[in-house]
């Protein structure tokens, strides 16, 4: 695994350019496909679909951003930074480094892909300080984005939260899926726990010996980048600044938001991708020591952000490409096609992590894919549950290469994705082996 790694590694740094670099090739890949797909596409309507799909997802772009903003927030709130400087104290070894950063990256990632990845990001830096010229940090960082692979399975995974609310998209086809049948469901946990124990083994055998250098956490990027917002004198305060510096406002705030989740899920509410920035939000306020604070923790938020505002349109306006001239639907189709009822969440796996190359947002892939795979589902009579999980898992599976996601992390954790790429590749193709002989069984 050594080997491979170091060789996946130098391919990656020598060979892969920045994310949005390679957005470029890939949209030139997307609309030559686009125009060749069949005759009926002409250039000029292929190029109407990219421009059309360019505006086609805001409203989940806003989400999004608020996921990562809010997540980043709270995560940099006292009491959560202090529990994950606390747990990067632990680890002794470079091995111990590595297995704890893996883990740590997997419950937040589970809680959510959004803290998931911000609290990824910090604790693999803080490991990088911490453990400065024991520790390979470019692994470190792999370490904190190989475990985001469980996000999709988790509780604040796309599909299984849209799916479980009355009102999707999908209603008619399929019903409400609650998450007892995708999330906690007994296949879904064994690939939870196969996980943690793949992920984390495989990360462990790529460590450079110990006779091997280390790369060490970039001098440019150990000063804490935590958001200060010092306190001003309390007898100069003009009464603007007592409002803004006041304990309660942040307090009062948190309250009534976690006062209307409660109530939310109280009267029978689902979890789903609203709630979940509601939550970050309420708990960001909470833990804040006042407005300012938490305004500069958000504005922080904001600054990691950026890689999303510029790449989401462009990834929409390919998914625009491979929706309107029908590539997404042939390929699911194709791979469809020959499964069978107990194949059939294999093969919408795979085609699941085909697709994400070309679209990488779980709720947008679903959009595409969730029709031809649940009308499969129906016409093989397969669980539908397990489809949609094969999905959801095969849009995390190759998430591991794929450059979009790595983005929040990257940003806090000062590399760049040709650092990390070479380990993350290995953790796709081993897991690959796992999830696919997994689908199987769920």
């Amino acid at each position: 695994m050594r080997v491979i790694g170091r060789l996946f590694t130098h391919i990656a740094v020598r060979y892969l350019p920045d994310a949005f670099v390679f957005l470029f090739f890939l949209t030139l890949v997307v609309l030559g496909l686009g125009i060749a797909w069949d005759d009926t596409h002409s250039p000029r309507r292929v190029l109407d679909y990219w421009g059309t799909g360019f505006f086609s997802i805001y409203e989940f772009t806003c989400q999004i951003i608020l996921v990562l903003v809010s997540g980043y927030a709270l995560a940099h709130t006292r009491p959560v930074r202090r529990a994950l400087i606390k747990l990067t104290r632990l680890p002794r070894t470079e091995v111990q480094v590595i297995v704890a950063t893996t883990l740590i990256a997997m419950l937040c990632s589970w809680i959510s892909w959004g803290f998931g990845l911000v609290a990824g990001g910090l604790v693999a830096r803080e490991m990088g300080i911490v453990h400065r010229g024991r520790v390979h940090y470019p692994l470190v960082v792999a370490a904190a984005y190989s475990g985001f692979i469980v996000w999709h399975g988790g509780y604040g995974g796309s599909i299984p939260t849209v799916i479980a609310n009355p009102g999707h998209f999908l209603e008619a086809e399929m019903g409400i899926i609650p998450v007892s049948q995708t999330v906690f469901s007994i296949g879904n946990l064994a690939i939870l726990a196969a996980m943690v124990l793949v992920v984390p083994a495989v990360l462990v055998s790529m460590r450079p010996r110990r006779d091997e250098a280390r790369v060490n956490l970039p001098e440019s990027e150990q000063s804490d980048d935590a958001p200060a917002a010092p306190m001003p004198d309390k007898t100069r305060m003009t009464p603007a600044q007592r409002l803004e510096y006041s304990r309660l406002i942040p307090l009062t705030l948190g309250t009534i938001a976690l006062l209307w989740l409660m109530d939310h899920f109280v009267t029978g509410g689902g979890v789903n991708i609203n709630t979940v920035i509601l939550g970050f939000f309420a708990l960001g306020l909470m833990f804040s020591r006042h407005v300012r604070e938490y305004i500069a923790f958000c504005t922080g938020g904001s600054r990691t952000a950026y890689g999303i505002i510029m790449q989401f349109p462009f990834y929409a306006a390919m998914m625009g490409v491979i929706g309107g001239t029908g590539m997404a639907a042939d390929i699911g189709s194709a791979l469809v096609s020959i499964a069978s009822s107990e194949t059939l969440a294999f093969y919408s796996f795979l085609s699941a992590g085909l697709i994400n190359f070309f679209i990488p947002a779980g709720g947008g892939q679903w959009i595409m894919q969730g029709p031809i795979v649940i009308d499969a589902a129906q016409q093989l009579d397969a669980s539908m549950a397990s489809v949609a999980m094969a999905v959801a898992w095969g849009d995390a599976w190759t998430n591991m290469v794929q450059p979009f996601w790595t983005l929040p992390l990257l940003a806090i954790a000062g590399l760049q994705i040709r650092d990390i790429m070479g380990y993350t590749s290995v953790i796709m193709l081993v897991t690959g082996v796992v999830l696919g002989l997994a689908m199987f069984l769920i």
